[in-house]
């Protein structure tokens, strides 16, 4: 029997034909350096938030790893991918099972002669499957790998919920910012009006000054209530994040006061180890190669062993133990295609895996690359910006001191109120976008994420 069965499972092999390989256009090479940033081995801090000098930020950031919706339902899938890889690993084990059962009866014998028995059995029986040619084996590794790839998953949650948090309140501050820079202005203009109207009513201007220092200061006003609807609706946003009901936001250091931290970059090569992502694709095509050598094992017998005893007890005889000892073979024969056709599928879906892997890759550098750049041009950005901004203050004083000692008409202390007050706000806008020009390197960067040693 054994000469026959080696011959029939090289038989059964060649149906499902040679093992397909990997695309090799699938295949990942990262780029020796990135553009433009120092060569260098460092990783991001796990708790990369902190250096951004605010305790309050911190806090918000923790509180949204701790109570985030969607973090907690990456955890119950975890907890479910564990469950279904100790079944995979189980599927293994020998199967035993212990039954009992007895009564009362009470019937007619061959004799015609009524009787009647206090009868009961137990029995247990045990089975086991040899796995000789590794498809539940195959099978378990698929479900490790799956647990693995569910890990990362909610590891990259909970980067983008920390990263989220931590972007929401830096926008929070640009707009409490914005709203001082709108709230100072109008203080300004509120001057400036009241010396119009003076002036107007005194003689010394005519009553077009007048008119232009109310349509500014109410053009002023009108962006208060805007400002304020756009708060609210980022504390809200904040809270859901936060997993909690709409409500106000703990306020901590101002937007100038928030620090930018210095994100180490290292090397192109290390990314492919530092996300989260990255690990998920990896293991997600482990886990569909493993896949495909499960569904070529489907090809070969199926060798499995039995064994049952037990002991039938009666009044009307003496105890009696019985037992089983079996085994099967089980091999498909003719089945019209459909092994050869799952066997295709798995392989499609390893393909499918194998270039998700290399998207993820390649993501993953653009993203890097993206926030180096956004970096450097954002600081290149507001320190024009802030030459702006004490040119058009100079520019506005010096107006300002000419419309008062009547040298020049009222427009020209109005342009560079304008002015200024677009420069203001572009400048909070820019110290806003250098700020979460960071928080989107860092989480670029994997956020100083490891990955586990082996599953749990």
């Amino acid at each position: 029997m054994r000469h026959l069965a080696y011959p029939l499972a090289l038989l059964l092999t060649a149906c499902a034909g040679p093992r397909p390989e990997a695309p090799l256009t699938a295949a990942v090479e990262p780029p020796p350096a990135w553009r433009g940033a120092p060569v260098g081995d460092d990783a991001v801090e796990a708790a990369w938030w902190r250096a951004f000098g605010d305790p309050v930020l911190t806090r918000t950031v923790d509180r949204a790893l701790a109570s985030n919706t969607d973090v907690m339902v990456a955890a119950a899938r975890v907890a479910e991918a564990r469950a279904q890889y100790r079944l995979a690993e189980d599927q293994r084990l020998p199967n035993v099972i212990l039954a009992a059962g007895g009564g009362r009866q009470r019937d007619v014998s061959p004799f015609g002669q009524p009787r009647q028995q206090t009868a009961g059995q137990w029995q247990a029986s045990a089975s086991y499957d040899l796995d000789l040619f590794g498809r539940l084996a195959d099978a378990s590794e698929a479900a490790r790998a799956t647990l693995l790839a569910t890990e990362a998953a909610r590891d990259a949650v909970r980067l983008a919920v920390a990263a989220s948090a931590a972007a929401g309140y830096v926008g929070l501050r640009a707009l409490d910012a914005r709203r001082d820079v709108v709230q100072r202005t109008l203080a300004a203009r509120a001057a400036s009006l009241h010396l119009a109207r003076r002036r107007a009513e005194a003689g010394y201007a005519a009553q077009l000054d007048l008119a232009q220092a109310e349509a500014e200061y109410e053009a002023t006003a009108q962006l208060i209530p805007a400002l304020d609807l756009a708060i609210t609706r980022q504390e809200d946003g904040l809270s859901l994040l936060l997993g909690e009901s709409p409500s106000a936001i703990d306020r901590g250091a101002g937007l100038d006061d928030l620090t930018t931290p210095a994100v180490p970059a290292g090397l192109p090569s290390d990314l492919l180890r530092r996300r989260p992502d990255i690990a998920q694709a990896e293991q997600q095509l482990v886990a569909a190669d493993h896949g495909l050598d499960a569904a070529r094992a489907a090809f070969l017998p199926d060798v499995q062993l039995s064994a049952a005893g037990g002991t039938v007890v009666s009044s009307l005889i003496d105890p009696v133990n019985i037992f089983a000892l079996g085994g099967s073979v089980l091999t498909p024969l003719f089945d019209s295609g459909r092994l050869k056709a799952q066997a295709d599928s798995a392989a499609a879906r390893r393909d499918a895996a194998a270039f998700g892997y290399r998207k993820a890759a390649l993501t993953a550098f653009r993203e890097v690359e993206d926030g180096l750049a956004m970096v450097q041009r954002s600081a290149e950005q507001e320190t024009a910006l802030l030459r702006q901004r004490d040119a058009l203050a100079r520019t506005l004083a010096i107006a300002t001191s000419r419309y008062r000692a009547g040298y020049s008409p009222y427009l020209e202390q109005l342009d560079a109120e304008r002015g200024l007050l677009s420069a203001e706000l572009a400048l909070v806008q820019s110290r806003a976008d250098r700020l979460s020009a960071a928080i989107t390197l860092a989480q670029a960067l994997g956020g100083g994420w490891r990955p586990a040693a082996t599953a749990p």
